[in-house]
């Protein structure tokens, strides 16, 4: 496992705010080339193929959370403006963290970089960070940035903790990211998909463009992400975590089935999402959504000529620089992935 934290150690000091993830892009594909992957890049996604491209379909999605200058000394969470959204209906986790935890963004060191190229432009962190009732978004106060232009993204400081069987850092989803370019490095010769702004919502619709472009229609689309988790007691209980549906569409995959299989023969633990989110409502006596996934947006948007699965990695601090999982959880995704595409 060492030459995979060598590589998510690297991924995780490139910057790659949501929508401005042309400087990861060009790394991730300077990482597949050395290593002799064909890459070719289209609008919002990166895609490489092995010597056998029809061998898998793997998907993640490159973007993190960050910032981006939207005036004069006026900074705004990225997501939300790279959607055009710049006001919050409430409608979502992301929002709702938002809502809840401004705080949480205060003293965290922010990086400004080049869209375009990926230059550094300056280190500083975060003063404040409020709901502001007029514009209906959170605004940052960052001071020594009143230098940058409007566009400008800016990313957390991040690098790779590993604390005994724990690792942390902004990992959603550049640990999934590590992991494809690892399984390359291993042996995989199928292809896989690294789209642009799924935070913004819009990843599905790049990854849908690719497919309809050649024609190319499969049922094992495998999207690698994190999963959220309230307590470290339950992730360090759990290995994997799948999905049945969420709440766009029912997920219809012989890859399903086929990874709960290879779980139950190596003693990898593994939790169905959509079940885990039933049972905690049905205990609190709510209701609530079963999550919204770029899968079930793609399966939904193809009335089903596009299906797979999800593989997650289970997570707490979801959204954060502090976001951690467990080395187990890792290793037994890598398992999984090479019992199905490697043998």
């Amino acid at each position: 496992m060492e030459i995979f934290y060598d590589i998510l150690k690297q991924l995780i000091r490139i910057p790659s705010v949501v929508g401005a993830e042309h400087p990861f892009f060009m790394f991730i594909k300077r990482e597949l080339e050395e290593i002799g992957v064909n890459v070719e890049y289209y609008d919002g996604v990166l895609v490489a193929k092995g010597k056998k491209p029809k061998n898998g379909y793997i998907s993640a999605h490159t973007d993190r959370h960050g910032l981006i200058c939207t005036g004069h000394n006026e900074f705004q969470y990225a997501a939300f403006i790279a959607k055009n959204k710049a006001d919050l209906t409430g409608d979502s986790n992301a929002e709702q963290l938002l809502h809840n935890f401004t705080a949480r963004f205060v003293d965290e060191r922010v990086q400004a970089y080049q869209q375009s190229s990926g230059t550094y432009l300056g280190i500083s962190s975060i003063k404040d960070a409020f709901l502001c009732q007029r514009r209906n978004n959170i605004i940052f106060k960052i001071e020594g940035f009143d230098y940058l232009f409007p566009g400008t993204p800016i990313a957390f400081m991040d690098k790779l903790e590993i604390n005994g069987d724990l690792i942390s850092a902004q990992l959603d989803n550049v640990i999934s990211i590590a992991i494809i370019i690892y399984m390359y490095s291993i042996g995989y010769q199928g292809t896989a998909f690294f789209t642009a702004s799924e935070e913004a919502g819009r990843s599905w619709r790049f990854l849908l463009e690719w497919f309809r472009r050649f024609d190319i229609k499969t049922n094992e689309l495998l999207v690698l992400d994190t999963s959220p988790y309230p307590t470290l007691e339950e992730i360090r209980n759990i290995d994997i975590v799948m999905r049945n549906r969420d709440s766009n569409a029912v997920f219809k995959s012989p890859l399903k089935n086929k990874i709960k299989k290879i779980a139950t023969q190596e003693n990898i633990r593994y939790d169905f999402k959509d079940s885990y989110l039933k049972a905690k409502m049905a205990k609190n006596g709510t209701v609530g959504s079963l999550g919204t996934t770029e899968l079930g947006r793609l399966i939904h948007a193809t009335k089903g000529e596009i299906q797979g699965t999800t593989l997650q990695i289970p997570t707490i601090g979801y959204h954060t620089v502090h976001e951690t999982t467990t080395k187990n959880s890792v290793e037994s995704m890598i398992r999984v992935l090479t019992k199905v595409y490697i043998k």
